[in-house]
């Protein structure tokens, strides 16, 4: 009987673990909205976001254009827990650590050798149709530039 009781209770935890990572708003395709963006001229930009349940963790995967207009694609997997995570094929960063405020909000920090390069918060909409991610990083002269990337879910 005690068996049986811990077993149902480890199938409950997992069950909801897995339920509450497919109800998080930020799982699925996004794609980037360059008419409601505002993206510094040189920026480069990441196209196609996708946010996909991993065991207890979510796998990011982007694909996107450098300044010079050439794809880029990196990944990303870890959990929403402010922690630093590996990224890999991304040259300009290392580490990324996602921290979730509330439901529809996250704050990301994106690192390179040890160091914060990029600063950003993502904002799903209430309706889940769109997402807000806005960054703040420094340029090459040292100077604070803001960016505002609007995806659509799709």
């Amino acid at each position: 009987m005690r068996t049986r009781t811990i077993l149902a209770t480890l199938a409950v935890f997992v069950a909801g673990a897995a339920l509450s990572l497919a109800a998080d708003v930020n799982m699925g395709t996004w794609k980037l909205n360059d008419g409601k963006s505002k993206i510094a001229p040189g920026a480069p930009k990441n196209t196609t976001v996708i946010y996909a349940a991993m065991g207890d963790g979510v796998k990011v995967t982007v694909d996107g254009v450098d300044k010079d207009g050439k794809p880029t694609h990196n990944e990303w997997t870890g959990k929403f827990d402010g922690k630093d995570y590996a990224v890999a094929g991304d040259p300009a960063s290392d580490m990324r650590s996602y921290t979730k405020v509330d439901e529809h909000t996250t704050k990301i920090e994106v690192k390179k050798g040890g160091k914060t390069t990029i600063t950003g918060n993502l904002v799903v909409a209430a309706d889940g149709k769109s997402r807000t991610l806005t960054t703040t990083s420094t340029d090459a002269a040292g100077k604070t530039v803001t960016n505002t990337f609007v995806y659509d879910k799709q």
